[in-house]
């Protein structure tokens, strides 16, 4: 199982450097583009996108998560950090389940 990263340009060098194949992105049109022509691959197993950029394309990606079948995509803090209304993940575990992990 890979991983496919869509990010900036300073996050997909960061991720490059531990062999996770990525493609750079600004704007909506480029993250639909890219997302249609990798998403069907069966090597890649988790998709990650940055925050920010996942906030661009939101309804593509809540249809694509809805989808039976779909694929698995993570949102990650990009080289700014996390956005302002969520934390980290550990914290995020701890306000859905009520647990600390």
């Amino acid at each position: 199982m890979e991983f496919f990263l869509i990010a900036d340009k300073e996050t997909a060098l960061g991720f490059s450097l531990v062999g996770v194949e990525s493609v750079i992105a600004d704007s909506e049109k480029e993250i639909l583009n890219t997302f249609r022509k990798v998403k069907d691959r069966s090597d890649i197993g988790i998709f990650l996108i940055t925050e920010r950029l996942a906030q661009k394309a939101r309804p593509f990606l809540n249809k694509i998560l809805h989808e039976k079948g779909g694929p698995l995509i993570l949102e990650i803090p990009d080289r700014h950090g996390f956005l302002s209304e969520k934390g980290p993940v550990e914290s995020l575990v701890v306000s859905a389940l009520g647990i600390k992990v």
